[in-house]
């Protein structure tokens, strides 16, 4: 492994180009000559070790982009060229790695066009069967929905934003709440704008969690809430009142195309400043790393839920003062996914989050107990990840409220900084026994699975009458 040659030319320059670097610049920066530097960008030099550390150290670069930044490229073009409208139109796979080595801003339009696409067929196909079962007809249009743009935008950047960690750390001086943070904020309310927070029963709000009455100035919050929900609900209204400038900026650096999807950014933006609020950075951090980043202690520390102490977690990337780059994956237990968040973004390429075989999956299975296991990607890649049920809105005898788990994962090279490394099962040597996981069926040829779902795109389907394999959906 030691001896392979890492040729990434064409990640560098896109490294360099975002940058808005000269060759001569990043030169200097990396302790080498500019025509080293083109030689390397042609892909006439492959990159040696101590250049990749000397990249990780000044541009704060994961190796791991260097040496397998195509591989998930790769996967999504052949996915892409399955397709039946494309269908023989490559010869092999040397020309998908190709376009995907040369030209990655294109390889990953050419993937966002086409899953646009996938996207809209399926959705258009699904209302049109509607449609006709009810004699109906009707011209749909394939937009985006709002909240999908919004997830992606917020799936795919850093979960830090610095201006809302500032605004909350001002706004928790000027509060000073000592170990009141409830009444303090409550206390505010009233003091500054009339607002008074009331819990009201299920009978009087049915279908609320939160509701501010601007005829009265009350706030409402529901009953069906535990104390840790119902003080991320005051939180977020103090937050977007006392630092709605700051919101609206960074809502207005977001690419989104719709008002409704800078009301729901404003939302997600809401919560965020909750938490900053909450968990101030400083004290938290410091705590996180005293701690070994054990979830139920911080919980206990700052008196809140499982949930926000690990949405919190995937925010520490102050320079200077940045904890474990995690990522957390939520889900309900009809495996659906509605909040994937992480320090660096979503690992979507290197770790997916949609294999059966994750452990928040089981984790319905045994409410409240964290399980912990280390993951294996098919190109290698290893994770941590830690998946625990979570305690929603209380339901009442006759209703069936959704559940949700939470999976807060980080790359296993960090496994010795959390404690949660020490629970890791141990193979014959030191290294901890990982279990093969894929980023989605669809998109995993690992063979003879048993968890296997649905059978990969990438791969014709096994149809010997004379052979029946361990999984339903065998694969050439």
């Amino acid at each position: 492994m030691a001896e392979q040659k890492i040729f990434a030319g064409p990640r560098i320059r896109r490294i360099r180009t975002a940058k808005g670097l000269t060759q001569t610049a990043m030169a200097e920066g990396l302790g080498i000559s500019p025509s080293y530097l083109n030689l390397i960008e042609r892909n006439q030099r492959p990159l040696t070790v101590q250049l990749i550390l000397k990249l990780a150290s000044v541009y704060k670069i994961d190796p791991h982009e260097l040496q397998g930044e195509a591989g998930g490229s790769i996967a999504a073009l052949k996915e892409v060229f399955s397709d039946p409208l494309l269908a023989g139109e490559l010869p092999g796979d040397q020309e998908l790695i190709e376009i995907a080595e040369a030209a990655p801003n294109a390889s990953a339009a050419v993937i966002k066009l086409f899953r646009a696409y996938r996207e809209q067929a399926e959705r258009l196909s699904g209302l049109n069967e509607v449609l006709a079962r009810e004699g109906k007809a009707t011209a749909l249009s394939g937009a985006r929905l709002p909240i999908d743009e919004v997830r992606e935008i917020f799936e795919r950047r850093a979960n830090h934003f610095p201006a809302l960690e500032e605004e909350a750390e001002a706004f928790t001086a000027l509060l000073d709440p000592g170990d009141d943070l409830f009444g303090a904020l409550k206390a505010w309310l009233k003091r500054e704008y009339g607002i008074v927070v009331k819990v009201l029963p299920v009978a009087t709000m049915p279908n609320w969690r939160r509701r501010y009455d601007r005829h009265s100035q009350r706030l409402f919050l529901s009953e069906r809430l535990s104390p840790f929900d119902q003080l991320r609900e005051v939180a977020m209204e103090a937050c977007l009142i006392r630092i709605s400038v700051a919101v609206a900026a960074e809502i207005h650096a977001l690419p989104l195309s719709s008002d409704e999807a800078r009301r729901l950014a404003r939302f997600e933006l809401g919560r965020y400043a909750a938490h900053a609020l909450m968990m101030p950075y400083q004290a938290f951090q410091a705590a996180a790393v005293r701690a070994r980043y054990d979830v139920d202690v911080l919980r206990s520390r700052f008196g809140v839920s499982f949930e926000q102490t690990a949405n919190r977690l995937t925010m520490l990337q102050r320079p200077g003062a940045s904890g474990v780059p995690f990522f957390m994956l939520e889900i309900d237990n009809a495996g659906n996914r509605f909040r994937r968040a992480g320090a660096q973004g979503f690992p979507h390429s290197r770790f997916g989050g949609g294999c059966p075989k994750l452990a928040v999956h089981a984790a319905f299975a045994q409410p409240g107990r964290i399980l912990v296991e280390a993951v294996e990607m098919p190109d290698g890649a290893e994770f941590v990840t830690i998946a625990r049920t979570l305690e929603g809105p209380q339901g009442a005898f006759n209703e069936r409220p959704r559940r949700t788990a939470m999976l807060l994962g980080c790359d296993i090279g960090f496994g010795d900084e959390i404690v949660y490394g020490a629970a890791l099962p141990a193979g014959t040597g030191k290294a901890p026994v990982a279990v093969p996981i894929g980023p989605a069926c669809r998109l995993c040829e690992r063979v003879g699975c048993l968890a296997r779902a649905e059978p990969p795109v990438t791969r014709p389907l096994g149809l010997d009458e004379m052979v029946t394999g361990l999984s339903a959906f065998d694969f050439q």
